[in-house]
């Protein structure tokens, strides 16, 4: 049985999430005391980080599998 999603697909759910993450981050920032919103900013940029990286990893991934064949 094949994985449904390749490495192309994951990385590019990780970009989307890792954007979506950082524009409602930066929004909090602006608007953190004005809602009933309570989201701690701090672990959500941890998220947004940790993401971000993910995302740099599959490249790197990417670009090593197109270096290494032949």
């Amino acid at each position: 049985m094949q994985f449904p999603l390749s490495l192309i697909d994951i990385s590019l759910w990780l970009a989307i999430t890792a954007l979506v993450l950082l524009i409602t981050a930066e929004m909090l920032s602006q608007r953190y005391h004005q809602g009933t919103i309570r989201i701690d900013k701090k672990r959500l940029r941890n998220v947004t980080v940790l993401v971000s990286i993910s995302f740099l990893v599959t490249v790197v991934v990417r670009i090593l599998g197109m270096i290494i064949r032949p």
